[in-house]
């Protein structure tokens, strides 16, 4: 089996790469940056220069490939809508061409609601598109990352951190790691077919109010947690250099899941992933602080 893998280097691709080598697979690394991987993993892998927004760099990368790993790579531009778009338009033309079994997609938590979730609606394109090419694809919903946190080391460092959703309002959060074990045996299970979704929710549900006590009770140091705005937090994204767009659509990704929503697969033992938040403190964020 021919495994492709993008964004290699990424939150869960990196755990990815290394769990196909582990299982006697020679992935192949879709990268715009092939000098960036160790050369250490370089001697397990193929390794192909591609931009993921590309078509024809894609539709050549992946011939002869049976399954992908297939992630969206992260809005650049001042129109971030328009950037998912061409990455659908990139993995649904090497599907297409090169009869491409099987795709894993990672998707979010909230793409089931497909319009007014900020960026997660280009996810939820990608979703479409791949349903409507036939392709036997499974769809990865997966919860709040843990390595968000570590876009708030600063914050943390100061003991405050803001949000613009309720602090008594419980979420899933995931680590990474789970979410590429979920993907390799996946990837690795030649048994299923046609379209699927998979939650990954991580252990529990947490509350941001609950994040602030485990911030708090792993580095020993006071965290808070307040709630702001939308306005305010707009303006903060505004000043950290986005463009309009794309602060309203990281914005949206928040105050799109905030009033009633409920994933479409609820916690059970599917979806639930074993790695705490607290342990991953201890081992990826205390580090760097």
């Amino acid at each position: 089996m021919k495994i492709a893998v993008t964004i290699p280097q990424g939150n869960v691709g990196r755990h990815l790469t290394r769990m196909l080598i582990r299982a006697g697979v020679r992935p192949l690394l879709l990268t715009r940056h092939p000098e960036n991987i160790p050369a250490a993993l370089a001697e397990h892998v193929e390794l192909v220069t591609a931009d993921l927004r590309e078509p024809a760099q894609v539709v050549s990368a992946t011939a002869g490939v049976d399954a992908v790993y297939w992630v969206d790579p992260s809005a650049e531009s001042s129109d971030p809508i328009a950037d998912y778009v061409h990455a659908t338009e990139s993995i649904v033309a090497a599907v297409e061409a090169n009869q491409i079994r099987r795709v894993v997609f990672q998707s979010s938590v909230g793409a089931e609601k497909r319009h007014g979730a900020g960026e997660i609606d280009g996810l939820a394109q990608t979703e479409v598109a791949l349903d409507e090419s036939g392709v036997n694809v499974t769809h990865l919903r997966c919860g709040y990352f843990f390595t968000n946190l570590l876009f708030e080391v600063a914050a943390v460092k100061a003991g405050l951190l803001q949000t613009v959703l309720p602090l008594d309002a419980a979420m899933s959060w995931v680590a990474p790691r789970d979410i590429a074990e979920v993907a390799a045996l996946a990837l690795l299970n030649g048994e299923w077919s046609g379209r699927r979704i998979q939650a990954v929710h991580g252990p529990e549900d947490l509350t941001w109010a609950r994040v602030g006590e485990i911030l708090t009770e792993q580095l020993g140091r006071e965290v808070r947690v307040e709630r702001i705005s939308d306005e305010q937090m707009r303006g903060q994204y505004l000043e950290a250099g986005m463009p309009p767009a794309m602060a309203d659509a990281m914005l949206g990704m928040s105050t799109g899941l905030r009033d009633g929503f409920q994933p479409e697969q609820e916690r059970s033992i599917v979806t639930t992933t074993p790695t705490s938040l607290g342990s991953w403190i201890r081992e990826e964020l205390a580090p760097v602080l």
